[in-house]
């Protein structure tokens, strides 16, 4: 921006560069402390590029070039918009933290109803409602909840995993004692390569355990007529089935990661394939 004289006589808007020649109607401000060029501007200017600026809300804007404050002066409101300004600035600080009580109420209660239905396809709903009835009600909103955060925890428990490494601990022990015997590679990532922690099939996977324990028992333990000590055995019998078999399947991928071999380049193909591209050339130069 060129530097003015702060004796100019002619006003210069530094928003829209007209001056007060070009428009006599014009409403003129200084409304801080700059000189010269950047001295006044328009009113209408001014308020477009405060618009600009404050977005909508109502903060402090200061002059770009000497950081001096501008004065606004708002009218006198009346004493219903301003009860009403007070309002929607307590709704604006209040809606955060309602919406968090919300979103925890309604996880909440879905664990309690989730708890509720797990007891009575468990025990059996007859027995389930006649427990839930004479029991405590505050047992039952502490309870029902930790449910299903228990199975989510007991989910996360990677048994399967600390037998993987105790089978290869005695494996190596018994290779490494052996003499002249060459022992396999190790992967870098062990026996839990590929296998990451996945949070949406740990959470399905412990919310729908229970009906696959009472399917299970339903399905092998037909003498049992306890339905809780079926539900529990099909729920034993499905985790030991589960397990041996990812214990099996991990087995066979740290089998195949720690026996694969990287094979010798094949020198009599790559020599021949080079003869042939030589001859190529050559007769391409020939033909030119």
């Amino acid at each position: 921006m060129a530097s003015c004289a702060d004796d100019t006589p002619e006003k210069h808007c530094w928003v829209c560069f007209a001056t007060e020649r070009e428009d006599h109607c014009a409403e003129w401000v200084s409304p801080c402390r700059c000189k010269g060029c950047t001295k006044w501007i328009h009113q209408n200017c001014l308020q477009r590029w405060l618009d600009e600026k404050q977005k909508g809300g109502a903060g402090a804007i200061c002059c770009p070039q000497c950081g001096t404050e501008y004065r606004i002066v708002f009218p006198k409101m009346g004493p219903l918009v301003y009860f009403l300004q007070q309002a929607d600035r307590a709704l604006s600080r209040v809606s955060p933290f309602a919406a968090v009580g919300v979103v925890v109420g309604t996880i909440y209660w879905s664990a309690v109803t989730y708890g509720a239905v797990t007891v009575m396809q468990v025990v059996g709903h007859k027995k389930g409602l006649y427990a839930m009835e004479r029991a405590d009600p505050l047992f039952l909103l502490m309870g029902l909840p930790t449910i299903p955060v228990l199975l989510v925890l007991g989910r996360m428990i990677r048994w399967e995993d600390l037998l993987l490494r105790l089978w290869h601990k005695h494996c190596l022990k018994r290779q490494t004692l052996a003499p002249g015997r060459h022992l396999p590679r190790q992967p870098a990532e062990g026996a839990n390569a590929g296998d990451h922690l996945s949070v949406s099939r740990t959470l399905c996977g412990a919310l729908i355990f229970p009906s696959i324990a009472s399917l299970v028992g339903r399905l092998l333990f037909r003498r049992v007529t306890s339905n809780l000590q079926r539900t529990v055995l099909g729920g034993i019998a499905f985790v030991v089935l589960k397990g041996v078999l990812k214990v099996y399947f991990k087995q066979q991928q740290y089998f195949i990661q720690s026996n694969r071999v990287i094979l010798d380049y094949p020198e009599k193909e790559g020599h021949r394939q080079g003869e042939e591209g030589q001859e190529e050339d050559t007769e391409d130069s020939g033909n030119e």
